[in-house]
């Protein structure tokens, strides 16, 4: 039998291989008489695709190419297939910073483009990446917003790569009912293309799954029927990963010479086919079988290959690259995030504006059309309440963006307990499943272990849980509109309250901002009549400002510069006396005197409306009685001091 196997093996050893890069060269000799346009592109493109698997770095090479041609001739098309070509080229060969950039850019293109088939190949792509990554939950967020698009579009190879391995991450996850159902789908419409690459990866990994939940007998019958159509179809892509599955499965029945036997020919698959990923399993897993029967030199050889792989593959710097390309897509986002709800703001603020600008010039030809007819009276007069209800709207509209726009902010750190509360979940249901497996089994001290495991993931659910809903109350405690009835309040606790909304929604907003916050409280404050929700929006207006004072001058000094903001109270005779400062940049003499008016700000345009401190005076003044003033000294910082009657 042993025998017969490896002459199977001949066959796939040789003509894939030879076969593609014998049709790649073809091609390549035929560039020399190929002009410099899109004919030219979609050559340089078909060689690509032909060393894809096989030579994925000299692909690489040449879908470069296309995408500089592409570029210079304009062609949006070939530019794109270059780009997705590229990438998953880079996958290949271990380049997953490169790769993943590379996806980005193909992906925001074809989000410009409308292109929903591009759009959804992008996002499989970086799905994979993350697989590679062993990231899976990153995995699983692009993949399924890729399946989502596919829905739409006629079955393809790429839908059905995507649904593959969108089914490996949930069995990487532990959810072997979700890995079943995408892989069964990708096995349904593979039955409509029958795509021979693509039939032995969806079986190999049905496998893959059974192994995972023990059914050996099983995973040894879908990784054969990958191999037998691996090797009918002279399909070798996928021979180096099935000759490692088949590898494992006979290390787990203790088969070690089957298993070494295996896992020789998957190193050399690998090898052959330049696939680092494949190679580095391969590898480390001789490595372990030749450690065992103490064969140390040839234990040491594919030890040698592990690390050099590994280091390739994951080493500090790959590492450090995908840090800050993952960092940068996020605020990418979230500045795409932000335009389009500035965007909506400023869209209300001018349909406002044009608004109280049409009441104008009515109240203005009415007043002088009708100031002689006293009859019209009554029409001047309700078109001067429109006038000011839209007046009132506008303070309203731009209160309320403020607060909605840090609220959003706040909201996005809901997701950290959340995604704890569901991971823990996720895995309490399976050790549930598994528990029930060994109550059947009478192994009562391993269903002890069991169920204090999830009691200790249930305690930790309550703990996010409990976060989370900390932070709704916060926000829907600050998000609620005025009553406009005052009430006894702690002014230490809105203060506080306050101080850590705003610093919170800034940081969601900016993972790269951050300051040192001083509070001195007077512990002997008694509670006074305020309107809490006017009072703690002036607050927060007055701390938005000084953390984005602080901000500012971190940017024009980097070194030897520590932001601060403090917050204080005090009780002086009758008043109670809150102070917000900051060692900012301070507010220029000359324009010190306008910053209370409307509409005037320091901010650059579309960062600040200039109503923020015109309402806080507004509120404090007018509103409560009492009294905001500011202290301030270029360079030095900035003091607002708030005094209400005590």
């Amino acid at each position: 039998m042993k025998y017969f196997f490896i002459l199977l093996l001949v066959i796939p050893f040789t003509s894939p291989v030879c076969g593609q890069v014998h049709e790649a060269d073809s091609l390549i000799k035929l560039l020399q008489k190929i002009p410099e346009d899109t004919n030219r592109v979609n050559l340089l493109l078909k060689i690509a695709s032909k060393l894809f698997f096989y030579k994925p770095d000299i692909s690489f090479e040449y879908s470069t190419k296309a995408a500089a041609l592409s570029d210079r001739l304009g062609y949006t098309k070939g530019n794109l297939t270059a780009l997705t070509l590229g990438g998953e080229s880079l996958r290949l060969t271990g380049d997953y910073p490169g790769s993943l950039k590379l996806q980005f850019e193909a992906l925001e293109i074809n989000r410009k483009l409308k292109d929903a088939d591009g759009e959804a190949s992008n996002l499989g792509n970086i799905g994979a990446i993350y697989l590679d990554l062993r990231e899976y939950r990153e995995a699983v967020h692009y993949l399924l917003q890729s399946n989502a698009i596919r829905q739409n579009l006629p079955n393809s190879p790429d839908g059905i790569f995507i649904l593959t391995t969108t089914g490996i991450v949930y069995d990487f996850l532990k959810m072997p009912d979700s890995a079943f159902y995408y892989l069964q789908m990708a096995n349904i419409q593979n039955e409509e293309i029958r795509h021979p690459q693509l039939k032995s990866f969806i079986s190999m990994n049905i496998g893959l799954i059974y192994f995972h939940i023990g059914k050996t007998d099983s995973a040894l019958h879908y990784y054969n029927i990958a191999l037998l159509n691996s090797i009918a179809s002279n399909e070798s892509i996928n021979l180096s990963r099935v000759y490692q599955r088949m590898a494992e499965v006979h290390q787990s029945l203790a088969n070690y010479d089957s298993a070494m036997y295996y896992a020789r020919i998957a190193f050399t698959e690998a090898q052959r086919t330049s696939q680092k990923l494949f190679l580095l399993e391969s590898s480390s897993f001789l490595s372990g079988l030749y450690r065992m029967r103490h064969n140390l030199d040839s234990a040491f050889f594919y030890e040698d290959i592990t690390v050099a792989l590994k280091d390739s593959l994951y080493g500090t710097e790959k590492l450090k690259k995908m840090q800050l390309l993952m960092l940068s897509e996020q605020k990418r986002q979230q500045q795409i995030l932000q335009e389009q709800e500035l965007y909506k703001n400023r869209m209300k603020l001018i349909a406002l504006l044009a608004a109280a600008g049409v009441f104008l010039i009515i109240v203005f030809i009415l007043y002088r059309n009708n100031r002689q007819k006293q009859k019209k009276n009554k029409v001047l007069e309700a078109t001067l309440t429109n006038l000011k209800s839209t007046q009132t709207q506008l303070i309203q509209s731009e209160k309320m963006a403020s607060l909605g726009e840090l609220t959003a902010g706040i909201a996005h750190e809901i997701q950290n307990p959340l995604n704890f509360v569901n991971n823990f979940s996720d895995v309490n249901r399976e050790m549930i499943a598994e528990m029930k497996e060994e109550i059947t089994k009478g192994n009562y001290a391993e269903v002890k272990i069991i169920a204090d495991d999830i009691e200790a993931n249930e305690q930790k659910i309550n703990h996010h849980g409990k976060r989370a809903d900390a932070i709704v109350k916060g926000m829907l405690q600050h998000s609620r509109s005025s009553s406009g009835v005052r009430e006894p309040t702690d002014i230490n606790a809105l203060c506080d309250e306050y101080l850590r909304l705003s610093y919170h929604g800034l940081r969601a907003k900016d993972k790269s901002f951050n300051a040192t916050i001083k509070t001195d409280f007077d512990a002997s404050l008694e509670k006074i009549n305020v309107i809490p929700q006017d009072i703690g929006r002036v607050i927060l207006n007055l701390l938005t400002n000084a953390f984005y004072a602080v901000t500012e001058k971190k940017k024009q000094q980097p070194e030897g510069y520590e932001p601060t903001v403090s917050v204080s109270t005090k009780k002086i005779k009758e008043k109670v006396e809150i102070k917000v400062s900051d060692n900012g940049n301070g507010i220029p003499q000359k324009v010190l005197d306008k910053i209370f008016q409307p509409f005037f700000t320091t901010k650059p345009t579309g960062q600040g409306t200039g109503l923020g401190l015109s309402l806080s005076y507004d509120i404090v003044t007018k509103g409560h009685g009492g009294e905001l003033k500011v202290e301030t000294k270029e360079g030095g910082g900035t003091t607002f001091i708030i005094k209400l009657p005590a």
